[in-house]
């Protein structure tokens, strides 16, 4: 059963990404204010539901939510700054875009860099143990996904409406016959050989 706040009597925003194993695409970040009575048995960790149950959710968490935002940065910022540091920033930016400013961040993960002017708790697996880490979750997921599906019609030979820009072997067979794509992560390991350090910084 997951818990509906940390700390009763503040308003606490939970922030979760989605797509930051991926070789290609931009990371995605959400950040959800829920109700303190919030209530959906549904409701869980975004990879323990089916994407049917993911959009329904979706639908629910916005209509309900006090407030709720979505962080993006790009696969050129990533290479850029790494995929730690992109993951966080988008984070931070989908704080940046609640219309409710919240007193306290529950962050799933165990790496944060500070919010100004708000404190912050890291929770590992804290998207099977708050709702509002949870219906981040959700939403910083079906968000990327809407995005990579739009980019696969560009590409299809990356098989990006199913892999959904993750290293499974048709996306490195295609990377091997047909080149990288202004989408793909150059810093990566886009054909399987050693893990670069940027790759295991969340590991």
């Amino acid at each position: 059963m997951l818990k509906p706040y940390q700390t009763a009597g503040i308003v606490e925003a939970g922030c979760d990404e989605a797509g930051r194993g991926c070789l290609a695409g931009d990371v995605y970040a959400a950040a959800v204010i829920l109700p303190p009575d919030f209530k959906n048995d549904l409701l869980n960790d975004s990879k323990q539901l089916t994407e049917t149950q993911r959009y329904q959710l979706r639908e629910i968490i916005e209509r309900e939510a006090v407030a709720w935002a979505i962080g993006i940065v790009t696969a050129e910022e990533i290479d850029k700054i790494n995929i730690l540091k992109a993951s966080i920033l988008a984070m931070h930016r989908a704080v940046d875009a609640l219309e409710v400013r919240p007193e306290h961040l529950l962050i799933d993960g165990n790496k944060f860099t500070p919010y100004p002017g708000i404190t912050h708790n890291t929770v590992v697996k804290g998207d099977a143990t708050f709702m509002s880490i949870a219906a981040a979750s959700i939403l910083a997921k079906t968000y990327r996904d809407d995005y990579m599906m739009r980019i696969a019609e560009e590409f299809p030979m990356y098989d990006w409406q199913n892999n959904k820009g993750y290293p499974t072997t048709k996306h490195r067979a295609a990377i091997r016959e047909h080149g990288t794509t202004p989408y793909h992560r150059m810093t990566f390991n886009l054909l399987g050989e050693k893990p670069t350090q940027l790759e295991l910084d969340f590991k």
